[in-house]
């Protein structure tokens, strides 16, 4: 086997960053015609920082703390009418069993939080409106009418072998819980990370269930609201054609999906159009960086979108790709939200 010199291998590490950056350049980006007029961003974009709420202008000015919780965890999602705000916060089951078996594992529940009680100096209120440990990826409808979000229907059993993740639907104040498989004790296939637009189509990250591996994103799928009981076959063919997409949002006019893509080849922010026919790129982040896993998020006017970087920063960008801008960070802040 021949060994390179140090020379040698440096110029290889140099030659293979090259090439990874020019294919990340490659990537086709929305074209501005596309697009449309886009101007300055509004609005204010919900955040997680240190493990705790904040709100903030959609220039980075105005930070506000909005709850203590000090276990915030994952998306946020705004409520229309800009009041309050739904999160997810997690805690930790450890299991020792009588044989010495068990481990650890996290729970989740979602709870609101309340805006105007932060600006009269109350960071301690808020509203749980799930209780049995498995809710989580909170996300309003446009109308207010509804909350999609990921359930683990196994989280509250002790001895359960593994999570079995489904989308499910419930009323603001948490009434009204609805599993939209009803085959899902039954399933092997997961679904999770919902993000819904206004008539009712759901997009969602298909978790396929590997037996070496565990369970793993496949990419992510649409379906309908009231068809959610389509084959896992006919999900199959669609998560396929993103492979490596995860985090989906809509956006609030309907017109794309905003995702992650979580490759090492081709990392960062990508949208799509609905029907997910395409990808453009939005942003690619610098090596050593990656884009967060939280879904990024959609402007109330679909122009901009805001997203976290692995260090800690909250960032803005036009959805044609230019425009970037860092508000928060680098630093503890993560799990970015537009206001409707």
């Amino acid at each position: 086997m021949r060994i390179l010199p140090v020379r040698g291998l440096a110029i290889s590490f140099l030659l293979a960053a090259l090439v990874l950056a020019s294919s990340l350049v490659a990537q086709e980006t929305l074209p501005a015609s596309q697009a449309g007029e886009i101007g300055s961003p509004t609005g204010k974009i919900a955040f997680i920082r240190d493990r705790n709420i904040w709100t903030m202008d959609a220039h980075g000015g105005h930070q506000m703390l909005i709850t203590t919780v000090g276990n915030a965890d994952g998306r946020l999602s705004w409520a229309p009418d800009g009041k309050r705000i739904a999160f997810t916060r997690s805690g930790m089951v450890d299991l020792k069993a009588p044989d010495h078996t068990g481990g650890k594992h996290k729970v989740y529940d979602i709870f609101l939080a309340f805006v105007d009680s932060a600006e009269t100096g109350n960071t301690g209120w808020w509203l749980r409106i799930t209780d049995d440990m498995g809710g989580r990826d909170p996300e309003w409808s446009a109308d207010g009418s509804v909350i999609v979000y990921t359930k683990d229907m196994e989280a509250n059993a002790v001895n359960a072998v593994m999570p079995n993740y489904q989308v499910c639907l419930m009323e603001p104040e948490g009434g009204g819980q609805t599993v939209l498989r009803k085959d899902w004790q039954n399933m092997t296939e997961f679904f999770t990370s919902p993000t819904m637009n206004a008539n009712g189509d759901i997009v969602f990250v298909h978790m396929h269930n590997r037996e070496k591996s565990g369970i793993k994103p496949r990419g992510i799928a649409r379906l309908h609201k009231d068809r959610f009981m389509a084959s896992v076959d006919s999900v199959y063919v669609q998560s396929s054609k993103l492979p490596t997409a995860i985090a989906p949002s809509f956006s609030p006019d309907g017109k794309w999906v905003a995702w992650v893509n979580n490759s090492m080849t081709e990392s960062g922010l990508y949208i799509s159009p609905a029907d997910l026919s395409k990808s453009y790129l939005v942003y690619a982040p610098p090596p050593g960086v990656s884009v967060g896993t939280s879904p990024p998020s959609f402007s109330p006017d679909s122009k901009w979108l805001t997203f976290a970087t692995s260090d800690g920063s909250v960032w803005i960008v036009k959805i044609t790709g230019s425009g970037a801008k860092r508000l928060t960070g680098p630093g503890l802040d993560w799990a970015p939200a537009w206001s409707k």
